[in-house]
């Protein structure tokens, strides 16, 4: 008796079965080639952090193919003090990938007899000053009130923040220090709040008018203080 011809479907079906017994038939037999040993790791995003610390955190194993399981990596990478997010990938035959998203400092303050970095919730970052940011803000600690300004400056108003030289609290607001005078915002001011600070800052300085601070607290209007 004849057999009849198999269907498009079951070409299909075979297709997709084949790959499948390929697959976890070659990855074992990966694992166990040199040829995809680990050689390389490239480190994305990191910024503040020391590569040399980030990779001896990391624990990889000199022995580990990029078929192997990686999410223990992935755990420790997210693990690493200061790290957001982080993502590990293989990129075959021997690379892996490991996408770091750190906290950003805001502002140095200082902390245990250094200045150290703070971010915008005012918590203290593992990161080296020295090394990763040494001309921001200084503020006179770590407030998270402070932070929460200066995160908000450098989001909204990126050349507001690059002028800022030093940030203290004072009750409930924040004074942000910009050539040897002061700017006072709420911790939470808008961007227009600190548009409209900088233009009354500079119609000032084209009238020749001298002054101490500037009140940008209150929506709408800014008070000019210390007037010659």
């Amino acid at each position: 008796m004849a057999l009849g011809r198999l269907k498009p479907g079951w070409y299909a079906l075979g297709a997709i079965a084949l790959a499948i017994v390929l697959r976890f038939a070659t990855v074992p037999l990966a694992r166990r080639m040199s040829f995809f040993r680990v050689r390389r790791v490239e480190l994305v995003g990191l910024r503040y952090g020391a590569p040399g610390p980030t990779l001896a955190a990391l624990r990889i194993p000199r022995s580990l193919s990029t078929f192997d399981d990686l999410s223990p990596i992935a755990r420790r990478a997210r693990a690493l003090p200061g790290v957001v997010r982080a993502d590990v990938h293989r990129r075959l035959p021997a690379t892996l990938r490991v996408a770091l998203e750190e906290r950003t400092p805001v502002a140095l303050a200082p902390g245990e007899g250094a200045m150290r970095l703070i971010d915008a919730r005012g918590r203290v970052l593992p990161f080296d000053p020295a090394r990763s940011a040494p001309d921001l803000p200084v503020a006179e600690s770590a407030d998270p009130l402070v932070g929460q300004l200066l995160g908000r400056v450098e989001t909204l108003d990126p050349a507001l923040f690059d002028r800022i030289a030093a940030a203290r609290r004072e009750q409930d607001d924040v004074v942000l220090e910009v050539n040897g005078r002061s700017l006072r915002f709420r911790p939470d001011a808008s961007q227009e709040e600190m548009q409209l600070v900088t233009a009354v800052e500079a119609q000032l300085a084209r009238e020749g008018r001298s002054w101490q601070e500037l009140d940008g607290r209150f929506a709408g209007q800014v008070i000019v203080r210390g007037r010659a």
